[in-house]
């Protein structure tokens, strides 16, 4: 169990992350984070024509214009870059089994990818979202920062009993990330519709990496009998029965269609999805968002 109390509780969290999932990363990644967190730099190096495979993002539309050829704006890469991690703390984040709901991976995740990012010499700040913007950490260098990224985090629970506004955090972001930086947002993307813009809006202006954090039991429900379920962000409760194999098949299918929507939306802003599991071990989902990441960016 994750503590939640207490001034040295950020450093035990810190420390143990360091031991069971960093330590282990250096093992498999030699150090090269940059394979999961490839910035692209700010600085404008030159002009030259499109070629296939090249980054959308990167097209120069006015010398498109005038030319009627496609150019491609190039850039030199920073070893140095701005992170903001948009860290989605609504009701619907305390799902999942009580030693280990998605907040609580969201808390691991996080500390860790501020860590990282950091060991860098990296900048890194994050927003805390719940019922509007909770919390803002600007970015700053160094060890102290990852503790506060983590401090905050623990200072509470999810909030609850109001319907998540995705969209808000999206614009949020865009308000502060003046210069370009990468994106980093962990999130179960339940939400009310409208965050589809924004997020496009951030995809074009920064390099954004979605991870979603989802649990087996959302879509596959045990056979329990007859039992009540309440919706943590509507706080609408119902009876279902989970022996009924027609609810179940239909629970099924209508969590695979949200999850082609998701993905066909991230898809579209030029982005890939990552989910990472409730019962998924921190380092794998790391690994395999980095050959995720490699392969979507040839």
């Amino acid at each position: 169990m994750v503590p939640t109390t207490g001034v040295a509780a950020p450093e035990r969290l810190l420390r143990r992350l360091e031991w069971t999932v960093v330590r282990r990363l250096d093992g498999r990644l030699q150090g090269d984070y940059r394979t999961i967190f490839r910035g692209t730099g700010v600085d404008f190096r030159d002009l030259r024509e499109y070629e296939p495979g090249d980054d959308l993002r990167h097209i120069d539309w006015n010398v498109t214009a005038r030319t009627d050829v496609p150019f491609v704006r190039e850039y030199t890469e920073d070893r140095e870059l701005t992170a903001w991690l948009l860290l989605d703390r609504s009701a619907s984040m305390a799902f999942g089994p009580t030693d280990r709901p998605k907040h609580v991976v969201l808390l691991e995740l996080a500390t860790t990818l501020a860590l990282v990012l950091a060991r860098g010499g990296n900048r890194v700040g994050a927003v805390l979202y719940g019922d509007g913007v909770d919390r803002t950490v600007p970015p700053r260098q160094g060890r102290d920062q990852v503790l506060r990224i983590a401090r905050e985090l623990l200072a509470d629970a999810p909030t609850a009993g109001h319907p998540t506004d995705l969209g808000g955090l999206l614009r949020a972001a865009l308000g502060m990330a003046r210069q370009r930086s990468l994106i980093v947002i962990v999130s179960d993307f339940v939400t009310t519709p409208g965050w589809e813009r924004p997020l496009g809006l951030l995809a074009r202006r920064h390099d954004v990496v979605a991870i979603q954090l989802v649990d087996p039991r959302e879509h596959d429900l045990p056979e329990a009998g007859l039992i009540a379920l309440t919706d943590p962000e509507t706080g609408e409760h119902v009876l279902v029965d989970t022996g009924d194999v027609e609810f179940r098949s239909r629970l099924w299918e209508l969590a695979q269609a949200r999850q082609r929507q998701l993905e066909a939306v991230a898809a579209h802003a030029g982005i890939a999805l990552h989910p990472v599991s409730t019962d998924e071990d921190l380092v794998g989902a790391l690994l395999r968002m980095a050959r995720l990441r490699s392969k979507w960016r040839r």
